[in-house]
């Protein structure tokens, strides 16, 4: 299994994904060889760990942009530390010639690689060996993109390439699956849909907030947005909604939570909606303090634009938040618990952000449907959806 992150060292989703999925498939009695692009102190009970700049031809460590979700603005960005490539198309090419090198050195039955970043990995290590190559798509270019406008054509080639020379795709919703036919011209029969989940493993822990304890003390509601700050999250919308939110109750605060290419412009747009006395900005979080800021807000908000998935809502329905997500993401093919808005519709985001914070017999309801329901949304699902999909490959 090639992949560009996995906790504790992740930018989103993907890293919980892997971690998920390979937890549950360890469970149901796989041997998971889990390779990323440079070595990192990374240990699990469940899955052998594999670095792909070990034995490699200059014998040195690199480091690595982890950035599995970035932009095409930061593509061409250097890594912070160390010189191994000069941007990132350098770094994934690297990590592409290791594919046939580990996979010759490694006994396995399936090949399968997450997302664009680690597809020409999976693709070699399939032309070396000739076993069958499952791509996992977490999120396309257009999802990055937030539309057919802008994508960046050699990402786009790549991905292209890779769900190609899979013998299997699997997209995370019926949404993705939907673009990848349309936009790469995949047959629909090859792509399979496996639904994200959530466990003990992949929901944030932690203490409850101290820091915000005396904004509720005052009688406040606290309204979350917890993500990339990027077109694709919508957190334009998230503002635009919470201005007509603050005209009709001062008493509500937005938080804005992560980081993102868009995060300058989003604090302007703040100032010039007349919100800075009602917006909060923390930056990215990870572990308890993420936790720790689901647990303190009275609701969560995902305005995205497009969204393949979207883990961020089931982590928070994990810690009885309520949530409002976009219909325009693949969640909201999975979960009934949630109130629905279109991205766009920022006068009925509001209107659901203020019955939710106005009405306490509303949020108690949401929060212990949708407690239960995530629940019941787990990666063993997903890991069983994967099993019957491998049985296909392997007889």
């Amino acid at each position: 299994m090639f992949g560009w992150e996995f906790p504790p060292f992740h930018s989103g989703g993907l890293g919980v994904a892997c971690l998920g999925l390979t937890r549950a498939l360890t469970q149901r009695g796989y041997e998971v060889l889990f390779v990323m692009p440079k070595k990192l102190d990374v240990k699990t009970p469940w899955a052998k760990m594999l670095f792909a700049d070990i034995d490699n031809l200059e014998g040195i460590a690199v480091n690595s942009p982890l950035k599995a979700y970035a932009t095409s603005s930061g593509y061409g960005k250097r890594p912070d530390e160390g010189v191994y490539a000069n941007d990132i198309f350098g770094e994934v090419a690297r990590y592409t010639l290791s594919g046939a090198r580990i996979a010759r050195h490694e006994q396995f039955d399936v090949i399968y690689a997450h997302d664009w970043l680690s597809f020409g990995a999976g693709v070699e290590a399939k032309r070396a060996t000739g076993k069958p190559l499952i791509v996992h798509v977490h999120a396309t270019e257009f999802d990055r993109c937030g539309g057919a406008s802008g994508i960046n054509e050699h990402v786009y080639a790549v991905e292209r390439l890779g769900m190609e020379e899979a013998d299997i795709v699997v997209a995370v919703s019926e949404f993705t699956k939907q673009t990848i036919v349309r936009h790469y011209g995949i047959p629909e029969g090859k792509v399979h849909v496996v639904h994200n989940g959530i466990d003990e493993s992949t929901a944030p822990s932690g203490g409850r907030v101290r820091q915000l304890r005396s904004l509720k003390e005052d009688g406040r509601k606290i309204v979350l947005f917890l993500g990339r700050i990027t077109l694709q999250k919508g957190p334009d919308y998230f503002l635009r909604a919470a201005q007509k939110v603050v005209a009709r109750n001062p008493l509500v605060t937005f938080v804005v939570s992560g980081s993102g290419d868009m995060e300058e412009s989003i604090m302007r747009l703040s100032a010039d909606l007349g919100l800075s006395e009602n917006v909060l900005f923390t930056g990215f979080l990870s572990g308890a303090d993420r936790h720790e800021m689901y647990t303190a807000a009275d609701l969560f908000v995902m305005p995205s634009v497009s969204e393949p998935f979207g883990i961020a809502p089931l982590e928070s329905m994990k810690l009885g938040t309520p949530v409002i997500i976009s219909r325009q993401s693949g969640v909201s093919e999975v979960v009934r618990h949630a109130l629905k808005v279109d991205f766009w519709d920022v006068e009925e985001m509001a209107g659901k952000i203020l019955s939710v914070v106005g009405y306490p017999a509303l949020h108690r309801s949401l929060s212990e449907n949708a407690r239960n329901e995530a629940d019941r949304l787990t990666w063993a699902d997903a890991a069983l959806k994967v099993d019957g999909i491998v049985g296909e490959l392997v007889h």
